[in-house]
């Protein structure tokens, strides 16, 4: 018997560790929160009163922590939501070539390359220390 074309379904563990669950109630304003697979900063949260038939909502508007687009989420209250893990890390900056800059993380001695932002340029120096968030498997350089 011979199987053709057969292929094991393929599941990321990067983006299982990356994000847990937890009910819209508990979510506050400057945590984290997925809305589409995008990691973003909640703004704002509005609870609505629960109805005759229905549970409170509530709207959830956020930023996108590496694109900065607005979005906005309406779920129930009782609804499970997933939430990144977002870390901030310290790096130190190897070398710069134009708005990249090659860095070596300074808890586990890997190095990478980021671009720089525009607000940042000026202070961002060879051998200095910089501030950089990671989560979902991406990074940013963050301001201190």
């Amino acid at each position: 018997m011979v199987i053709e074309n057969f292929k094991l379904p393929v599941t990321n563990c990067l983006d299982e560790t990356m994000k847990e669950q937890t009910e819209v109630r508990n979510l506050k304003e400057g945590r984290y929160v997925l809305v589409g697979d995008e990691p973003c900063t909640i703004i704002s949260i509005s609870v609505s009163k629960p109805g005759k038939h229905g549970s409170a909502k509530a709207r959830i508007d956020a930023v996108g922590i590496f694109d900065g687009q607005k979005r906005s989420l309406i779920e129930p209250v009782t609804a499970k939501i997933y939430v990144p893990i977002v870390e901030r890390k310290t790096a130190q900056v190897i070398s710069i070539s134009g708005d990249v800059a090659q860095l070596m993380d300074l808890g586990d001695y890997s190095t990478f390359e980021l671009t720089i932002p525009d607000e940042m340029k000026e202070k961002v120096a060879i051998g200095e220390e910089v501030v950089y968030i990671e989560s979902m498997g991406r990074r940013k350089l963050i301001p201190r």
